[in-house]
């Protein structure tokens, strides 16, 4: 039976313990070394959990016990380098790791002390191998330490280790102040909203406390469906008690008893982790009656979505919790007055709730001298897209774009140029060449055309066509819309369609003009943020790239060579060896030939555009025109 916690005197004694115990374990001074498994979603689908099961095998079948033991971590972020395995003491870390390389890690390093240097990370611009985490510049301008406190370090289902990085140290300190003095606190902080829409964290608290209601609820919106978007599901893997601790600080200050999790259900091994992380916690008496000695009690469950991008939207998730279709209701009366079952109610996503408890512990100060004059803050960031890393990134507000893309994330790979990077998801725009040096907080992006959004930024480089991103996003749109409001459900599938009349080489000029003007009345007319924000891929498209959209229209050519019905394959008559490897891999026979003799031609009637020819051909004969 787990050891109660009943007093704030008894959880400084646990947590004085269990810091003192993880800092001998980092520093081997408990006489075993620790090796450190990535146990992010990224890198359990290239079977980090098969590597976690061999070092265990090879542990036993050399009765090592004694000497080392395996821990799982949350995500350590870099995750084209992954997975990844860490060795304590000494830090050393081994990226691509592969179910084969356990026995030479543990032969070699654990049992003799010698570095795998194959397994290194190497530096693409010195080529050295370097040794530590701390040392890439991946890491350097990052700062890992509020939302993603102790991902890459602690085991996610242990309540010890979490406690060891001083997890609900910050509720203790908020039971002995007052309400209001805990919202005051979140205020003066500057923290807002990171789901997207950016409101004040403590100014929506406000509201809800001056409700006099006899239930209040906190819910956490983990329901992250933007394509390409795993913060706040990285952030639940990799330290749930965390959320929870911020969750129970924001129940505290609104007088709530109850928060409820809304997490989709696509995220299993969150969701797993949640619900034990809870189960820890009313073990011990975290959660429940009377907490730390306290009048406090809360609770907390969770509530599984179904995948619906439109439950994102804080009025849908509500009548998704409630049991009903997930549409948004029109605002006002907001969640703060007439929320959940009609009681008031917050409604704050993973990431915000994640950064309060070091607001509340550190003090409001602290956290306000990082980021800008109207964005505090750290912000955690999806980077994806024509990257070389890519990966989960904590930045302090105010890092550039530039940044961003290029000292973090490596820079375009295979020497392309740059051409974009979408933030925002969905709801965002994307900002070209000329934005490069935007500082990342709130309202640079928005007078850019972009927003923050919940944190994806896809890069993009000189071989995306942005007609075809505009079109990708819009289907995408089209598919999660509810349906509620006419702007959104017949509008979004107007604008899709002149979208594929375009790609397909149909479009007019009048196309475009109606394109534009359609945009901005779904933009003005939508019910909620879904519809509201939809057309901003388009428009910010237009802006940045409308000789794209007439080079479409007028010569009826896609110039990135992406859109099929504007592109042919074309085999250099000069430079074909006539080996007829191509008409060979041709799934419809639309390349003949003689071998030897003559070079190979594509039939543009008979060819299928799938590109097998263009992948196939090993000298480079063959292009898109």
């Amino acid at each position: 039976m787990a050891e109660k916690i009943t007093s704030e005197a008894e959880l400084h004694e646990r947590v004085a313990h269990c810091a003192a115990c993880l800092n001998k374990k980092f520093k081997g001074e408990d006489g075993k070394k620790a090796i450190v498994v990535c146990g992010g979603t990224g890198c359990l689908s290239s079977d980090s959990e098969g590597i976690i099961t061999e070092f265990e095998r090879l542990i036993k079948e050399n009765h090592a016990e004694d000497k080392v033991t395996v821990n799982v971590v949350g995500c350590f972020g870099f995750c084209s380098q992954g997975p990844f395995v860490k060795i304590w003491p000494g830090e050393t870390l081994y990226t691509k790791v592969k179910v084969s390389d356990a026995k030479e890690i543990f032969e070699k390093d654990i049992l003799g002390g010698e570095i795998v240097e194959r397994l290194l990370f190497v530096d693409p611009v010195t080529k050295e191998k370097v040794k530590s985490q701390h040392e890439i510049n991946f890491y350097k301008l990052q700062k890992r330490d509020i939302a993603l406190k102790g991902n890459d370090q602690i085991n996610p289902e242990s309540l010890d280790e979490a406690l060891a990085y001083e997890t609900f140290v910050g509720l203790a300190k908020a039971l002995h102040m007052t309400q209001q003095e805990v919202i005051d606190e979140v205020s003066k902080s500057g923290l807002r909203g990171r789901g997207g829409a950016g409101f004040p964290t403590g100014r929506k608290w406000q509201f809800a406390y001056n409700e006099h209601n006899d239930e209040k609820y906190i819910i956490c919106n983990g329901d992250e469906g933007d394509p390409g978007a795993f913060m706040d599901r990285s952030i639940v893997e990799g330290n749930p008690m965390n959320v929870i601790e911020g969750m129970m600080i924001a129940g505290y200050a609104i007088g709530a008893k109850n928060g409820y999790f809304y997490i989709r259900a696509e995220y299993p091994v969150a969701v797993q982790r949640l619900q034990h992380a809870i189960k820890l916690c009313e073990e011990v008496g975290l959660l429940g009656d009377h907490i730390l000695g306290t009048d406090f009690s809360f609770r907390c469950h969770i509530r599984l979505g179904a995948g619906a991008f439109v439950c994102g939207e804080e009025t849908a998730l509500l009548n998704s919790i409630e049991g009903k279709r997930g549409m948004p209701r029109p605002r006002p009366p907001f969640p703060a007055v007439k929320g959940l079952w009609g009681k008031p109610s917050v409604i704050n996503n993973v990431e915000t709730l994640a950064n309060v408890p070091y607001i509340i512990k550190e003090g409001w100060e602290k956290y306000a001298a990082i980021g800008t004059e109207k964005s505090k803050g750290t912000k955690v960031f999806a980077l994806g897209g024509k990257v070389n890393n890519v990966g989960l990134v904590e930045v302090p507000m105010g890092t550039t774009l530039r940044q961003l893309i290029y000292d973090i994330g490596g820079g375009i790979p295979n020497g392309k140029q740059f051409k974009a990077i979408q933030t925002g998801g969905p709801s965002g725009g994307c900002l070209t060449a000329k934005d490069l040096d935007t500082p990342i907080d709130y309202d640079s992006l928005i007078a850019r055309g972009s927003m923050m959004g919940s944190g994806g930024a896809i890069v993009m480089d000189e071989d995306n066509c942005m007609v075809d991103v505009a079109k990708f996003y819009m289907t995408f749109i089209c598919d999660e819309s509810c349906g509620k409001c006419s702007p959104c459900r017949i509008g979004t599938k107007r604008l899709l369609e002149i979208l594929e009349k375009i790609t397909e080489g149909r479009g007019t000029e009048d196309d475009l003009v109606q394109l534009e003007n359609l945009a901005h009345y779904v933009s003005q007319n939508s019910l909620c943020g879904l519809g509201q924000t939809a057309p901003n891929p388009i428009l910010s498209t237009l802006a940045s790239f409308r000789d794209e959209y007439e080079a479409h229209v007028q010569d009826r050519t896609c110039p990135a060579h992406v859109c099929k019905k504007l592109i042919q394959y074309w085999i250099d008559p000069e430079k074909c060896k006539k080996c007829s490897k191509c008409a060979r891999g041709c799934p419809v026979d639309a390349i003949t030939g003689e071998v030897g003799k003559t070079p190979f031609v594509i039939d543009p009637n008979k060819c299928i555009k799938c590109g097998t020819c263009l992948s196939g051909c090993p000298f480079g004969c063959i292009s898109k025109i």
